[in-house]
């Protein structure tokens, strides 16, 4: 059966202050669990003026306290800002606070322009190098077990202890990350809506191709985490997907800026290239009626053979968000009470 689960980047729209955006994130979340999907995950970016999840690890205290049965967790902590004993101890705090719920989910991109990097930590040129190296320390100070022989920190301990730790993925949206999840044996989510699902085949083959069985996942676990939106109607849908047009062609620009609503995306002209950029836009975006939409995710989750997706829904108004998932939830039975 297919799982279905959430991702937020807590997104900051025209007309509200960027903390609003946390604040609805904590509310969505309440609103997920009850519909029945499986995880709810919390983006980082920074230095941006279109998502205000800039501390995944904040979030998801917040959420894992105010929940009860969803897992929460990050997608994704951008590992080369920081030091892996640093995260190994955030998450496992997380895990005190919600054992057996808490998801670890890294990335090895900056989630951010290259001098914000540079802030975030003075040795960004050369921190994702040491990727591999960080991941391995990471999951062994999570997991409680002494690091490599003759690492100057192998007596060093990752508190609090416990008897779970978090479930540890890798994310990306090219063929790096599945070669390091397939190294690791650890689930692999392709960010499709990064990409419009280009290299999605590849990355998938490569993880599977490579992978190294773990006493915790002794097979691959494969995820892909879309951008989707469901409606009533198709009109509504087409009027409501409006915002990702007009925030998408500005990103394609390098502008990131607060979502806008259907309103202003209704008033915006439009040249004729942009137009066409539109229309190609639409002819691969996922939105429409739960059916619609529905059938979408089913094909996609057929043609790339993986169990789980997550769902990354940015509206301007936030109950026509609520909305879309519980449209979903309800086309995938998740629970009966949606």
């Amino acid at each position: 059966m297919l799982r279905l689960s959430v991702l937020d980047q807590s997104t900051v729209v025209t007309g509200r202050s960027p903390d609003t955006s946390i604040r609805e994130s904590l509310a969505l979340a309440k609103h997920c669990e009850a519909l029945g999907y499986t995880r709810y995950w919390c983006a980082e970016h920074h230095n941006s003026a279109s998502q205000a999840g800039t501390a995944p690890e904040i979030l998801i205290s917040a959420i894992a306290a105010t929940t009860s049965r969803i897992r929460v967790g990050s997608a994704g902590v951008m590992l080369p800002h920081y030091s892996s004993l640093k995260v190994a101890e955030q998450f496992r705090v997380l895990e005190a606070i919600a054992p057996g719920r808490i998801d670890l989910g890294l990335g090895r991109a900056p989630g951010s322009d290259g001098r914000t990097a540079f802030a975030l930590n003075p040795l960004a040129e050369t921190a994702a190098d040491h990727f591999p190296a960080q991941v391995r320390d990471l999951l062994g100070w999570l997991s409680g077990e002494r690091l490599v022989e003759g690492h100057p920190f192998r007596d060093i301990i990752a508190q609090p202890g416990g008897p779970t730790m978090p479930e540890v993925w890798m994310l990306g949206s090219s063929d790096y990350g599945p070669q390091v999840a397939a190294y690791f044996g650890i689930p692999f989510c392709f960010a499709h809506f990064i990409t419009d699902g280009r290299g999605v085949e590849q990355a998938m083959a490569l993880y599977r191709e490579g992978y190294r069985p773990s006493e915790r996942h002794p097979k691959p676990y494969t995820a892909l985490c879309v951008w989707g939106l469901a409606a009533d109607t198709e009109e509504e849908a087409a009027r409501l997907f409006t915002s990702r047009e007009m925030w998408r062609l500005g990103r394609d620009r390098g502008v990131y800026e607060a979502l806008p609503s259907p309103e202003e995306a209704a008033a915006q002209h439009y040249s004729e290239g942009e137009v066409a950029r539109i229309e190609r836009l639409r002819a691969r975006a996922l939105y429409g009626t739960p059916a619609v939409v529905g059938e979408k995710l089913r094909a996609l989750a057929s043609e790339h053979a993986v169990d789980e997706i997550a769902i990354l829904t940015t509206l301007h108004d936030p109950e026509a968000r609520r909305h879309s998932y519980t449209l979903l939830a309800r086309e995938f039975e998740l629970c009966s009470s949606s």
